[in-house]
């Protein structure tokens, strides 16, 4: 894991399509990061009914919570609500499940680390480890309602929404919560040279020293972050639902590096690791757009009609497949650009 910068101070929201440098700051009590009164998590736009086919192919599925696609093992999950469950596709044969796997309560967030799948189950205050592609289900206890899974090394990182915490898990070392000024403690993700936490309460990401055992400072992540995504350039991407846009963050420092306008109630987020594309759906116009992220700017290569309600995506990285969720239980949806 590459070594935390600190940032001295906190950002302000910018306006414009796209920056290249550190935003302006200012250090004032009243910043907006700082003081946000009576903050709201902001959830998806309410999609529209279908007025345009959905490009490629769909297949019954009932509510989408969250999926993941695992290149080594070649499955795809999928996490509905009812039955809380994990269902376990070959990405090979989308049709029917290989594997269902019955959960406690449903799952808000997956993430695939080596041989398994890190589900979290904030309604019963645990996270989910299932192996891929067998299904073998273990359950790890977590004080609070643990919002996602990371691992790192030996340890497993678990971000803690109601407590505003990160939880670091570890066998060899014990147990380890680190703390900082944060309102809700939402996704935690690692871009390899640094660790940070999504604050939806306060629209923000806010580094996390691991070695310190601290929440550092912080960025404002546009009007209503919603889901965030690393890349392979240590950046992380954050759909802004409320403004309508897609951020680009360094991690080393930590600074606002692109604000791109998408519009249309940009939600889930997802990326090609080997084609450099950033998949965002938009929730207000029922579509998945792809941008090629390698060089200055975004710029858009592909635009899809989706299912109703697409707040979830992931891509098949070997094959290119775009796999959409819906939430209110028309389906999956797989796209081959």
């Amino acid at each position: 894991m590459g070594r935390l910068s600190a940032v001295s101070r906190i950002a302000i929201p910018l306006a414009g399509v796209l920056v290249l440098s550190s935003c302006s700051t200012d250090d004032t009590p009243n910043d907006s990061l700082q003081i946000v009164q009576n903050p709201v998590a902001v959830t998806a736009a309410v999609s529209p009914a279908v007025s345009i086919k959905p490009a490629g192919s769909v297949f019954a599925v009932p509510g989408v919570k969250a999926l993941v696609t695992d290149e080594a093992s070649k499955t795809l999950v999928v996490a509905v609500s009812e039955p809380p469950s994990l269902r376990i596709y070959d990405l090979a044969a989308l049709d029917t499940p290989k594997t269902t796997v019955a959960l406690p309560g449903p799952a808000e967030r997956l993430t695939v680390s080596g041989s398994q799948v890190l589900a979290s189950v904030p309604g019963k205050s645990l996270l989910a480890k299932v192996s891929l592609p067998g299904g073998a289900l273990e359950t790890v206890p977590v004080a609070g309602q643990p919002s996602a899974g990371l691992a790192d090394g030996d340890a497993t990182l678990v971000s803690v929404r109601d407590r505003k915490v990160v939880e670091v898990l570890s066998k060899n070392a014990g147990p380890k919560t680190i703390t900082g000024q944060i309102y809700s403690a939402d996704d935690v993700l690692n871009t390899g040279d640094g660790v940070v936490v999504l604050d939806k309460l306060r629209t923000a990401l806010f580094a996390v020293d691991l070695t310190e055992g601290k929440i550092g400072e912080g960025l404002r992540a546009g009007d209503g972050a919603a889901n965030a995504v690393t890349d392979d350039f240590g950046r992380v991407f954050v759909t802004d639902a409320r403004a309508g846009a897609l951020l680009a963050f360094s991690t080393t420092p930590l600074l606002l590096r692109q604000r791109y306008p998408v519009p249309g109630g940009a939600y889930g987020i997802a990326y090609d690791r080997t084609r450099g594309l950033v998949w965002v759906t938009l929730t207000e116009r029922n579509e998945v757009v792809g941008f090629d992220v390698r060089g200055g700017e975004p710029i858009e290569k592909h635009r899809f009609p989706t299912v109703r309600q697409p707040d979830s995506v992931t891509v098949d990285a070997h094959g290119g497949r775009v796999v959409v969720g819906s939430a209110i239980g028309e389906g999956i949806q797989v796209i081959t650009p």
